[in-house]
């Protein structure tokens, strides 16, 4: 299965490179084809050390990242990069309601768009593919995207329906902003294959990382499923001693990340307001 997956990725990235292979940067408004009358929220972007990377790269000494004690990824109270839901009185709350703006679907996709805006701002920064030594292309974009959504859609999902639900409307914009993205890539005729086809990845990658998560699964199981998965480009699942330090970095990342979003409150879940562990170019 995985040589198949590896190979749809690479022939998406090769199409691109015969066009325009970036990747938008600007999908804060992601109007999926069920939900498009709403508005999307807006959210600022984090001012820290990752955002203001300027592209130069330096060696990081992949063995102490990501060791620290896990911790809530909420936002402060008073956080400027907290989004709180609208405040209207008289009449313009009259005819909001109206509208439906109050209805817990309209609610909820608000909430999905800024939950997917955090997802995508973490993973487009370019720090997190140089930190991990990896260069950034269509695949490796996907890989990070997914990896990301995972998490998310993990933490949701042990809130129970609720979570299941607000789950489903962020897959929704995921997979509205994934095809503009391969559409960007360059690939225009037989768009719906290929949207196939990555799902059939996307899903793939869950079972294998959820795997790699219970109990009873081996100590390296999420490595090789990271291996595989994020790291792994000519089809080979024999994980080399070269790309080691960096799947091993990667591995405790998405590990403590795991961990930090079940410190997270279900608040900072169901609105958003929650930050991924920022990802520096630290200086060995």
């Amino acid at each position: 299965m995985m040589p198949r997956w590896s190979r749809t990725l690479a022939n998406i990235y090769k199409v691109g490179k015969q066009s325009k292979s970036d990747m938008p940067r600007d999908l804060y408004a992601l109007p999926c084809r069920r939900i498009s009358r709403v508005a999307a929220v807006e959210v600022p972007e984090a001012s820290d050390a990752a955002e203001k990377y300027t592209g130069a790269k330096s060696e990081v000494n992949l063995n102490k990242l990501f060791r620290a004690k896990p911790c809530s990824l909420a936002l402060p109270p008073g956080s400027a990069l907290r989004i709180e839901e609208p405040n209207y009185e008289g009449l313009r709350q009259f005819l909001l309601k109206l509208m439906l703006f109050y209805s817990k679907q309209s609610k909820s996709i608000r909430a999905a768009n800024v939950i997917y805006r955090r997802v995508i701002s973490q993973v487009d920064k370019p720090a997190i593919y140089d930190v991990f030594s990896l260069e950034k292309t269509f695949r490796t974009n996907f890989s990070m995207l997914v990896v990301h959504m995972w998490l998310c859609l993990r933490r949701l999902k042990a809130e129970g329906k609720e979570g299941v639900e607000l789950g489903q409307y962020v897959y929704e914009i995921y997979n509205h902003d994934l095809e503009m993205r391969v559409s960007k890539a360059g690939v225009n005729l037989l768009l719906s294959k290929w949207m196939r086809e990555l799902e059939k990845v996307f899903y793939g990658n869950i079972v294998a990382f959820d795997t790699a998560m219970l109990p009873e699964a081996k100590q390296d199981d999420l490595q090789t499923a990271i291996w595989k998965n994020v790291f792994l480009e000519d089809g080979s699942s024999k994980l080399d001693a070269a790309s080691l330090p960096a799947v091993m970095a990667f591995t405790r990342y998405v590990r403590r990340e795991c961990t930090c979003l079940s410190l997270t409150d279900k608040e900072a879940m169901f609105s958003g307001n929650f930050l991924f562990t920022s990802l520096e170019n630290p200086k060995p």
